[in-house]
């Protein structure tokens, strides 16, 4: 089993770093994890990362910037493929990939399917991967133990590592493990930034978060939010700005409106609650969170609907 070291110096490195695998592998609470900040949602939900969220991560020694993918999966609609694309696409960018495979779940298809994935990547480009068992807290030794050899077995990997994002186990060695395959650079970004996702696409990620919990399975693979406007509040005192953010929140199917709406707006009101203050967090003041539920008929099989939705 390869070593859980990979090369030192001390030279000051910086660059890129993709985390891969199966929808609900643990790849947005590792991010989150890593950086130290939510830069990332997170749900029990598979498929909820919809596009590339790069959370940054500088210490005296290395910037991590991590790119967290949606989840590499056989696409069943135009939107399945296009976010494959964005894996792929993004995985030929990088300069180290690591590869999630949680404790909690035996070696699948799925992450065979992305193990050979990697392999026909490594015949067009180089590039070191890092085979990260998630969730190792979830498990307990024996089967930890099980999990990483199956991990050995499943590909031709340049570092194994177990980790918990949750419980914090093992969480500063990945980190360091991925920086040291990063290339001898200066800082990338000001220390202090933990992200470059623009706001509006953290809004919508919030909002799109907040609605996610508690749903059917479903629904999330037929929700997309859109932020319309964050306007500030006129006349307020400028030791209390407010501002006014309008989202609308898309579904394919009537039915599936009702379910986000609840009955008597009750499940809305709670998405509304819970996504404000959130949005808050981020914008550092009040605001007044203007909710809508839209029906967008088939838009993941739509090439229009999903040009205009980001896709």
């Amino acid at each position: 089993m390869p070593a859980e070291t990979g090369p030192s110096t001390t030279a000051y490195r910086s660059g890129f770093a993709c985390l891969v695998g199966r929808p609900n592998a643990g790849k947005s609470t590792l991010t989150n994890a890593l950086v130290g900040e939510k830069v990332a949602i997170t749900s029990s939900k598979p498929q909820t990362t919809r596009h590339t969220i790069r959370g940054i991560r500088t210490d005296d020694r290395a910037q991590l910037v991590l790119v967290d993918t949606p989840g590499l999966h056989r696409p069943r609609s135009l939107l399945g493929q296009r976010l494959n694309d964005l894996v792929r696409e993004t995985l030929l960018s990088v300069d180290v990939i690591g590869f999630c495979l949680p404790s909690d779940q035996r070696i699948g298809p799925g992450d065979t399917y992305i193990a050979k994935d990697l392999a026909e990547l490594q015949r067009v480009r180089r590039v070191p991967v890092v085979a990260i068992a998630t969730k190792s807290d979830s498990v307990d030794r024996d089967r930890l133990a099980e999990h990483l050899v199956a991990i050995d077995g499943l590909g031709d990997w340049d570092a194994i590592i177990p980790c918990s994002a949750v419980s914090g186990e093992q969480v500063e060695q990945v980190a360091g493990l991925l920086a040291s395959f990063l290339p001898e650079s200066p800082p990338l970004y000001p220390p202090d930034q933990v992200s470059d996702e623009p706001t509006l696409v953290m809004i919508a990620e919030l909002v799109r978060e907040a609605a996610l919990e508690g749903v059917r399975d479903e629904l999330p693979h037929s929700l997309a939010v859109q932020v319309e406007e964050v306007v500030a509040r006129e006349g307020r005192p400028e030791d209390d700005p407010m501002s006014d953010v309008r989202v609308n929140v898309y579904v394919e199917r009537p039915s599936q409106k009702a379910i986000i709406i609840g009955r008597g707006g009750s499940r809305l009101r709670e998405v509304g609650t819970t996504a404000r203050a959130g949005i808050e967090r981020l914008l550092g003041h009040r605001v007044y969170l203007d909710l809508h539920v839209k029906v967008a008929k088939d838009w993941q099989r739509d090439p229009k609907a999903l040009d205009r939705l980001g896709f």
